[in-house]
């Protein structure tokens, strides 16, 4: 792929109602779950997710908070703590709870792996799934989402920028950008 990729709102929405149709069929009416965004890129999506799960037509009872994996990368020399700091907020026990995590993009795996570390860190929940917008590929860790809303084929050195919009939605964008070299 040598130019940009674009994939529209519409394409966007599309996949955020995929991924809750597939959480709700698989936690029934009266299921109570945990959504986590992994912060920063998760967030917006677990609480979107999370008052489309909790809408009134709905029997199942979702929360969403946030789940800061800073200290759990492992390249954190690197990389360090991002200026838009988002801190850990759970609103409720992980203990016995059924908790997805949820993160825009899905690459390597290794955000996953900080993000389960920071989780246990909490508590021990009763099971743990994961949901992702955008399932590029080349994982380096054994990692596999349970709720992926598109899968997209992108050279592994292109880089996948989603910018879910809180307040505008008809502005989401995801955008592949191919590598300079």
């Amino acid at each position: 792929m040598s130019a940009s990729q674009s994939i529209p709102a519409t394409e966007i929405h599309a996949a955020i109602g995929r991924i809750a149709q597939a959480i709700a069929k698989r936690h029934g009416p009266k299921g109570k779950i945990l959504l986590l965004g992994i912060a920063n890129g998760g967030v917006t999506l677990a609480h979107r997710l999370a008052a489309r799960l909790s809408a009134p037509d709905s029997q199942l009872s979702a929360k969403s908070g946030t789940l800061d994996i800073s200290f759990h990368r492992d390249d954190i020399g690197r990389h360090p703590i991002p200026k838009e700091y988002a801190p850990t907020l759970i609103p409720a026990d992980v203990t016995g709870a059924a908790v997805i995590l949820v993160d825009d993009v899905l690459f390597s795996g290794r955000t996953v792996k900080a993000a389960l570390n920071e989780l246990f860190d909490h508590g021990r929940p009763e099971k743990v799934e994961l949901a992702i917008l955008v399932d590029r590929g080349f994982r380096k860790l054994p990692v596999a989402a349970n709720y992926t809303g598109l899968t997209l084929d992108a050279l592994e050195t292109a880089k996948v920028v989603v910018k879910l919009d809180p307040a505008t939605h008809a502005a989401d964008t995801i955008t592949v950008v191919p590598s300079k070299a």
